[in-house]
């Protein structure tokens, strides 16, 4: 209990909007925009093994997992009951974790996402060089854009009193600043503007550890 108390002191969750599954036809056009940018940033040569950080309900690793079948998923999340079920439900591996102490060996996966999380954390610089520590090949790293998102937000009347600001989103990246805050720790390949987002596809470094 003492460190899963620990856990939940150490990263806001954030909310719980479940943007995978919307039904206003202008939302749905968004995330189907969001899942273009991802497929097109996901590697072509199949990895063995996958990591998804702050994998959530694990939408995101199904939908890894039917592009490459034959992967090793595993996912991590803040303790909570709830995801744990979907992840039995989804049959992906899943276990609780703090993203800047993650439970695996260095160069452990060929292909390391972290999708809509970094928004969430205290300190994303320690959360990507833990990524960059684990990981040997491929990442792909998206967050919400700024200000578009919170302009977006706030044209479907959203959290009016905080400006369009999602609760639970601690840190704020035009798509420049985020380009430049994930190339302190990894080779950018390319980047992406889904509206409203920024998506980023990255390589580990040949020197990294």
């Amino acid at each position: 209990m003492a460190e899963q108390d620990t856990l939940d002191d150490a990263v806001p969750t954030g909310n719980t909007y479940d943007k995978y599954a919307v039904s206003n036809p202008i939302e749905r056009r968004l995330m189907s925009g969001f899942f273009r940018s991802l497929d097109a940033c996901l590697p072509a040569e199949a990895p063995a093994r996958v990591l998804e950080v702050g994998m959530g309900e694990a939408v995101i690793a199904a939908r890894v997992r039917d592009r490459y079948p034959g992967a090793s998923i595993v996912g991590i999340d803040l303790p909570d009951v709830e995801l744990a079920a979907a992840w039995d439900e989804q049959k992906i591996a899943g276990a609780f974790a703090d993203i800047t102490r993650l439970p695996f060996p260095s160069a452990s996966f060929d292909l390391v996402l972290a999708i809509e999380v970094l928004e969430h954390v205290p300190d994303p610089a320690g959360a990507l060089r833990e990524l960059a520590r684990v990981g040997r090949g491929a990442y792909v790293l998206s967050v919400p854009r700024e200000p578009i998102w919170r302009i977006a937000n706030l044209a479907r009347g959203k959290y009016v009193g905080d400006l369009g600001n999602t609760p639970g989103h601690i840190q704020h990246w035009s798509h420049r600043s985020f380009r430049t805050l994930v190339s302190g720790h990894l080779d950018v390949v390319t980047s992406r503007s889904p509206l409203p987002w920024t998506m980023v596809s990255a390589q580990a470094r040949a020197d990294a550890g």
